[in-house]
């Protein structure tokens, strides 16, 4: 059976309807995770070192930047007190209306937030306006419309990025790529992809139960260490992309 491939005609309506179904749950039983343990803290780290504005955008409880420092936005109320009973300034909003003043960031994370949101040019807009002349923006996006899989409809993705649209699409809001990194894979069993979906849909405590004690730890001791590439680097057979851009 040929994979279903992404409709990006969903309104943001209908997108918040998935994305909200499917994270609010999520987030309002899983943990909070620090930034210092997954794989993008040494790339980050020096750079959120040296950033007195800092700004992540829907990230759930999986902050990749400090908690202390930042301002973080998300539409899940659930991660939203999470991150504030650990001190973290957080405020609700979307990508697409951010609750933040004009040029005012020098550092802006959205990990895994512009493939969910009907109009991209309205969230790239938007994470322009914040930035301030120079600031470095760092996302990360999937590739390649034809890898698309039933878990991209599941997990509420509107799109996956030909890697010379993505170029594209940031260009025309001030962002060059300045460095990538391969970021994400392709998972390599659809059956437990499957498996998985079946037990988060129709068994939600059970699977969040090995989710948090067992899949996660897991998934945080066999990260992949990431490095920096020049430009876009090679994109062939690489499922997704962390891009770290310049706003000029």
């Amino acid at each position: 059976m040929p994979n279903p491939r992404p409709v990006e005609s969903r309104n943001d309506a209908e997108l918040i309807r998935t994305n909200r179904g499917f994270y609010e749950s999520l987030w309002a039983e899983a943990r909070l995770i620090g930034p210092e343990r997954f794989n993008t803290w040494p790339l980050l780290r020096e750079l959120a070192a040296s950033t007195a504005q800092r700004l992540e955008v829907a990230p759930g409880l999986r902050p990749r930047l400090p908690l202390r420092g930042t301002c973080f936005v998300d539409l899940s109320r659930a991660a939203l007190q999470r991150l504030r009973e650990q001190g973290a300034d957080a405020v609700h909003g979307m990508i697409g209306s951010l609750p933040c003043q004009d040029s005012r960031f020098d550092l802006i994370c959205a990990f895994d937030i512009l493939e969910h949101v009907a109009d991209d040019h309205s969230a790239l807009a938007e994470l322009a306006r914040v930035a301030k002349p120079g600031a470095t923006l760092l996302l990360s996006v999937p590739l390649h419309p034809e890898a698309w899989t039933a878990f991209d409809d599941f997990v509420g993705h509107c799109r996956r990025y030909e890697p010379a649209q993505i170029v594209e699409r940031l260009a025309q809001h001030g962002f060059t790529i300045e460095y990538s990194a391969v970021y994400g894979m392709q998972p390599a069993s659809s059956r437990l992809l499957d498996l998985g979906q079946w037990y988060l849909t129709h068994q939600r405590e059970r699977a969040m139960w090995w989710y948090n004690r067992v899949f996660m730890p897991l998934g945080l001791r066999f990260q992949k260490t990431l490095q920096w590439r020049t430009g876009l680097g090679e994109t062939h057979g690489v499922d997704e992309l962390l891009l770290r851009c310049r706003r000029s």
